[in-house]
């Protein structure tokens, strides 16, 4: 309840939101500071509706992740992630400190079992309406050929489970098309994505295929992915400049309509909030951690790698 720019507050009326439309689904623990957040709840009449866990320290932004998370361990984030792995939670959600949740991930769930390295994604709007994805977005800046391929098929379950896509086009980001393009990482991904018989690989797309409907799942190493994501934030900030924001495509692209980005790869559902997460933001990011219990996403993952 403490992480985010406008935090309690709005993770408070975000809370309010969220059981005013989904009575009884879920069982939310709200951690944090008692003193901030009790009166927040009575005031938005949830006091009682949700488990409060005391937490009085906060790890701030610009602490090293690592170093914040082993001294401060009565932390909303490491309460979180001790509930996580202990069992007393089934989903983790903060838009707090971005590396301290990514290291919580990693070394107090650990990744699933066969997966040498847990990603992050972005989901891309489609201007035929539909719903892409985007992974690594910034997680693994560089990459070995393995770990796109282990991408393709963490994007691929996702596509499936979270945004419902059946049958999921995968494509391997490129300088062109033809086999064989691309510097010595795509090169090598190749012929990894097009053996890999638990995706279906359509071969390489471009940039101009990004907002196109050529692939549902695009895969990449994270200092890529990274570059495209913020190049497609400035394109939703241009649209509102130009008065286009109330356009029904260029309005996809606010990063309140989708919450957070999972860690996809770890042993149980961990979702990573924006820093300036609104009320919105933090219902829909409730929202896909109902869904990924729901789906069992995570289940589905370990047993795609154990087979």
């Amino acid at each position: 309840m403490m992480g985010g720019d406008y935090a309690p507050q709005e993770a408070v009326k975000g809370l309010q939101i969220y059981l005013s439309q989904h009575h009884g689904a879920a069982t939310v623990f709200c951690i944090g500071e008692e003193n901030q957040l009790l009166p927040l709840l009575e005031e938005y009449q949830i006091k009682g509706k949700v488990q409060v866990v005391h937490a009085p320290e906060v790890i701030g932004y610009h602490e090293h992740p690592t170093k914040a998370l082993k001294e401060k361990q009565q932390s909303s984030i490491a309460i979180g992630f001790h509930l996580l792995a202990t069992g007393k939670i089934d989903a983790f959600i903060s838009a707090g400190n971005t590396g301290a949740m990514l290291v919580g991930a990693m070394f107090s769930i650990k990744p699933i079992e066969g997966i040498q390295r847990p990603t992050i994604a972005t989901i891309i709007p489609k201007l035929n309406g539909g719903t892409g994805l985007l992974l690594d977005v910034g997680l693994n800046a560089d990459c070995k050929p393995e770990h796109l391929n282990q991408f393709a098929v963490l994007g691929n379950l996702y596509a499936q489970n979270i945004i419902g896509i059946q049958d999921p086009a995968i494509g391997l980001m490129n300088v062109g098309e033809e086999e064989g393009k691309g510097n010595v990482l795509a090169q090598a991904t190749y012929p990894l994505l097009k053996e890999n018989q638990q995706i279906r690989f359509i071969g390489n797309i471009e940039g101009r295929d990004i907002f196109g409907d050529k692939a549902d799942v695009m895969v990449c190493e994270g200092f890529t992915g990274n570059i495209i994501l913020k190049m497609a934030e400035s394109i939703y900030d241009i649209a509102n400049q130009r008065n286009l924001g109330n356009d029904a495509y260029f309005s996809r692209f606010h990063y309140e309509n989708y919450g957070g980005t999972p860690v996809l790869g770890v042993a149980k559902p961990v979702i990573i909030g924006h820093g300036i997460s609104s009320a919105t933001a933090f219902k829909n990011m409730m929202l896909l951690a109902e869904k990924m219990i729901e789906t069992d996403l995570c289940g589905k993952m370990k047993e795609s790698f154990q087979s």
